[in-house]
C-alpha cells in the first residue's frame, strides 16, 4: 500500500514538472535574471540572454523518481509473508482455547485465571525448577493473559512481521521467531531475584516468582534483527530503507521502554530486552536476501526450520499431558463466575455462626471459654441479612454468653456440679436444641434466597 501511495505521487509530481516546463509555450513570462517580460513560446530573455527553462529543468532532473529504491522494494516487499500468517492464526487459536477453558465469560477476556494460564504453558520458575517443566521457556511465547494482550502482540506482529520475513526469509524468520522467544523467557526466568528487585532494579528484577506469558519477547527480537540490518546494510541500503530501519527504530525502541519503566512491576522487561538482544546477535551473525536473489534456502537453514517448528509442537504436546496439572478437574470453567455481594454477606454471617458454634462445643463439652470472646465479637459484627436472621444471631449471641458465664460459675468438677448448675445446662442444651431447628429451618426457606449452595448447620446440641 505505501509502495503503491509513493509511486502516486511521483507520477503526480512529475506531471506538474511537465507542465512547468512547458509553462510560457502559451502565455508571457518574467525572465528571473533581469525581471524583464519574456515573450510567449521564447526560451531565452531577449535582454540578459538568461534561459527561461533552466530552474524548472533542475526541478524536474532533482524531482526524478529514485529507480534504485523502487527497484529494492518492489523486490523485496513482493515477497510472500506466509508464516507471519501462521503464527497470527496460532496464537489466536491459542486464544481462544484458553477462553473456552475459561467459561467463555466476557469477565476472562480481561483476565484468564491463573489456572487457566499455567495449563496452557505460562512461565512459573517453581514448575521448571522443582517439576523440571522445560517446556515452559517455549509455550509462553504463544500464550497471552486477556484479550488487549493478544491484540497489542498480534497487531505488532503484522505490523513488524512481514519485513523480516520478507528480507530474511521464511526459515531463518521461524528461527528469529523461536529463539528470541525462549531467550527473552530465559531472562524472566533469571531475573526472579528478591534481593535486587529494589528501587531502580525493579525495572529488571522480579520480587516474587510470578506467572510470565506473551509473544514480546519474540516481537522484541524482530525489532533488534530490523535494528542491526539497517546499520549493517546501510551501505547497499536505498535512503528509504535506510530511513525506516537501523538508526530509524530508535524511537520505537525507546517509546517501549519508557512503557516498561512505566508498567514496572506487571511489564516483564527482562524478557522484552533478552528477546531484542538475542535478535541483534542474530541479525550480526546472519545475511539477508538481496534483491534478484534466487529463493534458495541454503539445507542447514531448512534444517533449524524444521526443529524450531518441532521443538514447539513437542512443547505443547508436553502441555496437552499435563494439562490436568494446572486445571485440577475439581474446579469447572464456571467456577470463574463473580460471587455477588449479597452471597458474599450471607457467606460472612454463616461463617460467623458456625464459629460461635464451634466456640460454644468447646465451653459444653471440654469446659473451654477462651474462644468465647472472639466468637461474640464475631457474630456483632456479622451483616444483617434480613429480620429472621438477625433475631437468629442475637438469639445465639445470648445462648453463648449464657454457656460463659455457667462455666464460670461452676467452681466445683463438672461430674459433682450442684443441683442448679445442672439445671442451667439443661436450660441451655434445650434452648440450643431449640435454636437450631429455628436456624435450620430458616436456612431452607429465606437462607436460599442468598444464593446458598452448601451448607453444613449445627448437629444437634454437643453431648
Amino acid at each position: 500500500m505505501l509502495l503503491k501511495k509513493s509511486i502516486t505521487l511521483v507520477s503526480v509530481k512529475t506531471l506538474l514538472l511537465k507542465k512547468t516546463n512547458n509553462g510560457n509555450a502559451g502565455r508571457p513570462t518574467m525572465c528571473r535574471g533581469c525581471g524583464s517580460i519574456v515573450g510567449a513560446g521564447q526560451q531565452q530573455c531577449a535582454v540578459c540572454g538568461a534561459a527561461v527553462t533552466t530552474q524548472a529543468t533542475t526541478r524536474n532532473a532533482s524531482a526524478a523518481p529514485d529507480n534504485e529504491t523502487l527497484r529494492f522494494a518492489r523486490a523485496v516487499l513482493d515477497r510472500p509473508y506466509k508464516f507471519t500468517i501462521i503464527l497470527l492464526v496460532a496464537n489466536f487459536f491459542v486464544f481462544l482455547l484458553m477462553w473456552q477453558s475459561s467459561g467463555l465469560t466476557s469477565q476472562a477476556l480481561w483476565e484468564f485465571p491463573e489456572p487457566v494460564l499455567l495449563a496452557y504453558g505460562a512461565k512459573l520458575n517453581s514448575l521448571i525448577n522443582e517439576q523440571h517443566q522445560w517446556w515452559r521457556f517455549v509455550t509462553p511465547m504463544f500464550v497471552h493473559v486477556n484479550l488487549p494482550h493478544v491484540l497489542i502482540n498480534m497487531y505488532s506482529l503484522w505490523v513488524v512481521g512481514p519485513y523480516v520475513e520478507k528480507l530474511y526469509g521464511s526459515a531463518k524468520f521461524i528461527v528469529f521467531w523461536v529463539l528470541t522467544g525462549i531467550a527473552g523467557v530465559l531472562a524472566s526466568y533469571l531475573t526472579v531475584r528478591p534481593a535486587l528487585a529494589i528501587g531502580p532494579g525493579r525495572f529488571l528484577f522480579k520480587s516474587s516468582d510470578v506467572l510470565s506469558a506473551g509473544a514480546s519477547g519474540a516481537l522484541f527480537g524482530l525489532v533488534g534483527v530490523l535494528f542491526v540490518f539497517g546499520i549493517k546494510f546501510r551501505r547497499e541500503l536505498p535512503e528509504g530503507f535506510k530511513r525506516a530501519f537501523g538508526t530509524g527504530m530508535l524511537p520505537i525502541i525507546f517509546i517501549n521502554l519508557f512503557i516498561g519503566y512505566l508498567g514496572r512491576g506487571f511489564i516483564d522487561n527482562a524478557a522484552h530486552l533478552g528477546g531484542m538482544a538475542s535478535g541483534a546477535i542474530l541479525a550480526l551473525a546472519v545475511d539477508y536476501r538481496r534483491p534478484g536473489e534466487k529463493s534458495v534456502v541454503a539445507t542447514a537453514w531448512r534444517v533449524l526450520q524444521v526443529a524450531a517448528i518441532a521443538l514447539v509442537a513437542l512443547g505443547f504436546l508436553k502441555t496437552v499431558q499435563h494439562f490436568r496439572d494446572g486445571l485440577p478437574e475439581s474446579t469447572p470453567p464456571q467456577a470463574a463466575a463473580v460471587v455477588d455481594e449479597k452471597t458474599q454477606q450471607f457467606v460472612a454471617y454463616a461463617k460467623a455462626m458456625n464459629d460461635a458454634h464451634d466456640a460454644f462445643a468447646l465451653i459444653v463439652k471440654d469446659g473451654d471459654t477462651s474462644k468465647a470472646d472472639e466468637a461474640i465479637k464475631e457474630l456483632e459484627a456479622a451483616p444483617a441479612l434480613d429480620p429472621k436472621a438477625n433475631e437468629l444471631r442475637e438469639k445465639f449471641k445470648l445462648i453463648l454468653t449464657n454457656a460463659k458465664l455457667l462455666e464460670l460459675s461452676m467452681a466445683v468438677p463438672r461430674n459433682s456440679a450442684t443441683g442448679n448448675n445442672q439445671r442451667g445446662l439443661e436450660e441451655l442444651t434445650a434452648n440450643y436444641e431449640a435454636w437450631t431447628k429455628e436456624y435450620g429451618a430458616w436456612l431452607k426457606t429465606t437462607g436460599r434466597s442468598y444464593g446458598l449452595v452448601e451448607v453444613t448447620q449445627p448437629q444437634g446440641s454437643p453431648k
